[in-house]
């Protein structure tokens, strides 16, 4: 999915929602456990009921890893449902030496060779240049790069000022930026982090930027609409289990739907008073 056609898609749609899908098989309605994949059928049925209401999808991983072979078929066959005018995320947080970083790109981009061909990865850029430019190599796709997030151990290493008093945040972004383009990059942002927006802005004011932290972890979407929304909208926020937890009964798709609802109409709010439409 190309830059054009995302924000497209947040104009028809009116919303700027990512639904995220962090399955977890104890968590999930009991009744699907009889199922011969629990977690695809969980997910298709959430997918069913939130394509309209969303722009991306975002599968965690870790969720699938750590089922072993049978979570990664769950994987293929969840990213296989995914309908096409949605971004496709898989957050992935990777981040290696060159030739590692290749067989991730291809391990996530390369359908041919692994089954998958998500749109875009999360990145950690913390080991440079050679972490990511393997990414940006895939025509089409997108490098979604860790600028500042709003874990407890963020402010670890994150906001380390240099002598000048750049922050390391800052420093990553602009490093960053020299090696794609709108077009093919992004940063996560927790939303958690409110007038934080006001800075990433100043680095990077075009690029699309994916916010997780609203719902469940306390984020403030009319915070993160007022400092960080720009022209084209600009940001994908993200909600995970204030949707697909919603509810752990036999109306659990209904319920996701519900909540997934909600927070578009909030989105059309915001993007009707940002002018982006009508």
């Amino acid at each position: 999915m190309t830059r054009a056609e995302l924000i497209q898609q947040i104009k028809i749609k009116k919303t700027f929602l990512c639904v995220g899908l962090d399955t977890d098989i104890t968590k999930i309605p009991e009744h699907l456990l009889a199922e011969e994949d629990p977690i695809y059928a969980f997910n298709k049925a959430i997918i069913d009921a939130t394509a309209d209401l969303c722009v991306a999808y975002k599968p965690n991983i870790a969720f699938y890893e750590s089922y072993g072979v049978k979570g990664w078929q769950s994987l293929q066959k969840t990213w296989a449902a995914l309908p096409k005018d949605c971004l496709s995320i898989a957050d992935a947080k990777r981040g290696d030496i060159g030739n590692t970083s290749k067989m991730y790109a291809q391990a996530f981009f390369d359908e041919k060779q692994s089954g998958l061909g998500f749109d875009s990865i999360t990145i950690a850029p913390y080991m440079g240049n050679d972490s990511v430019t393997p990414f940006l190599d895939f025509e089409g796709k997108w490098a979604i790069v860790l600028a500042l997030t709003s874990n407890q151990g963020s402010l670890d290493f994150q906001n380390f000022e240099n002598a000048s008093g750049t922050q390391l945040f800052e420093q990553v972004i602009d490093k960053v930026n020299t090696w794609g383009t709108i077009e093919n990059l992004m940063y996560v942002v927790g939303a958690t982090r409110g007038e934080g927006f006001i800075k990433i802005r100043e680095h990077a004011p075009e690029h699309f930027l994916l916010v997780p932290g609203v719902g469940a972890q306390g984020g403030s979407l009319q915070d993160v609409c007022q400092y960080g929304m720009n022209k084209d909208c600009g940001l994908l926020v993200n909600s995970t289990r204030g949707i697909i937890y919603a509810s752990n009964g036999l109306d659990f798709a209904e319920k996701a739907r519900e909540e997934a609802l909600k927070l578009q109409k909030e989105m059309e709010a915001e993007l009707i008073k940002a002018g982006i439409i009508n």
